[in-house]
């Protein structure tokens, strides 16, 4: 996703680290919407069809919203397992919709190639952004909790 994060021309998909975590931390209705405008972002910026990646991205969060309730704050192996999960499932659906119904029928080397070196460097970088992104998401439960008591 970004350029400058590229190694050996393989880029970690970052919005991915960020609707799994919102997912898991907020649930499946904030994961359905972090989603949502994440995959529209992925859509304005490089995509060829308006909403493509919007749908995938919304379903991700959505599903792993379903994970809210038996999430632990200071827990990082689900996020990094379900992150690892959902950017090798939306490898998996791009390939299907972008390339194996144009005719390229080679999965095993878009695996091999593109899908698994992209799902290693974003489980590494989860180790780094999931600490931040669990900062912002505690700030943002403070000053929610604020909001609602400064309202009663």
């Amino acid at each position: 996703m970004l350029p400058a994060l590229s190694i050996a021309s393989i880029t970690p998909n970052l919005l991915i680290i960020v609707t799994v975590s919102f997912g898991l931390m907020r649930g499946k209705r904030s994961g359905l919407w972090i989603g949502f405008v994440c995959g529209l972002m992925a859509d304005l910026l490089f995509g060829d069809t308006m909403g493509f990646h919007a749908i995938i991205y919304m379903y991700i969060g959505y599903l792993n919203g379903f994970c809210y309730h038996i999430f632990y704050d200071d827990d990082i192996k689900m996020p990094v397992v379900l992150t690892a999960a959902s950017d090798l499932v939306y490898g998996i659906i791009v390939y299907g919709f972008q390339f194996l119904l144009r005719g390229r029928v080679d999965f095993f080397f878009y695996l091999r190639r593109i899908i698994m070196p992209e799902v290693i460097y974003t489980i590494v970088l989860t180790f780094l952004c999931y600490r931040i992104l669990l900062f912002i998401n505690r700030k943002l439960e403070k000053s929610e909790q604020r909001s609602v008591n400064s309202f009663v």
